[in-house]
């Protein structure tokens, strides 16, 4: 047999996952300073460029 959940409470515990994630990531992303910042998102893009360069082009009928 399944087990029984309580509907609410599996919410709740979801709600409270998802919330802590976002904090995970707003603490990351707050706690950096204005170099680190400018370094990841450089990074970001580079790796952007790297993957969009990597694509192949769509052959045209």
């Amino acid at each position: 047999m399944a087990e029984i959940i309580n509907l609410r409470m599996a919410r709740k515990a979801k709600a409270r996952d998802t919330a802590k994630r976002q904090a995970e990531a707003s603490r990351a992303r707050h706690g950096q300073t204005r170099a680190e910042r400018g370094a990841a998102e450089a990074e970001q893009l580079r790796l952007d460029r790297i993957v969009d360069g990597a694509k192949r082009k769509q052959a045209e009928d």
